[in-house]
């Protein structure tokens, strides 16, 4: 399976870099772009997502990838999925499990869980922080994780999301107004913001105590 995932792995990166050697503002942008019908399916989702969330393409590539390869899997047979690829996540199992949201500095970190179903899987779980990792963020969130059918949409409304948690003067705020653009997104099925020790969350989260032990 190790290979096989690296396989594709190393299939969806190639279609991405070569489209970037044409399109070198697909790479740059930080507002949607137009869609194009030449494009791979894999920039053309990620052009889909980033519209749908109002960022740049770039913003779905983590997520995008790792649900390519998670769907690649699962067509050549294998039946318990779990792709992570730098705190984005394609998860297709036949039970449940729980995932640890790790928030940087923030107390909660690696405190919380979220509890997810089989119901709800195939499943993508992305998570944006403005105070940790190397990824662009504008906002002030520890972590900003949401749930939804497809991980290109999660990657990029986790961008999303994590820059409103900036736009206001305080955190609770900041969260509030996030919760609020959480909402106006058809395509999400949860979400859950850390910002120091206030937290908010909306739609399919269900959160359960974890011990702050990091395996």
């Amino acid at each position: 399976v190790k290979i096989e995932a690296g396989e594709l792995s190393t299939r969806y990166r190639v279609q991405i870099e070569n489209y970037l050697i044409d399109l070198p503002e697909f790479g740059t942008a930080l507002t949607p772009l137009e869609a194009d019908k030449l494009a791979p399916p894999v920039v053309h989702r990620m052009l889909e997502a980033a519209k749908e969330a109002g960022v740049g393409p770039l913003a779905a590539v983590a997520g995008g990838i790792a649900e390519c390869v998670g769907r690649g899997l699962l067509e050549a047979g294998h039946k318990e999925i779990i792709v992570e690829n730098g705190g984005d996540i394609f998860l297709s199992r036949s039970r449940g499990l729980t995932v640890s949201v790790y928030a940087g500095q923030s107390p909660l970190s690696n405190r919380l869980g979220l509890k997810i179903v089989a119901e709800q899987m195939p499943l993508g779980i992305c998570t944006s922080s403005g105070t940790v990792g190397h990824s662009l963020s504008f906002g002030l969130a520890d972590s900003v994780t949401v749930l939804a059918d497809s991980a290109f949409v999660a990657d990029a409304a986790a961008t999303r999301l994590g820059n409103e948690v900036g736009s206001a003067g305080e955190p609770g705020k900041g969260i509030e107004r996030a919760l609020e653009v959480a909402m106006s997104m058809a395509l999400l099925r949860g979400v859950l913001i850390v910002c120091g020790a206030p937290v908010g969350a909306v739609g399919e989260m269900e959160l359960t105590p974890r011990s702050g032990e990091r395996y």
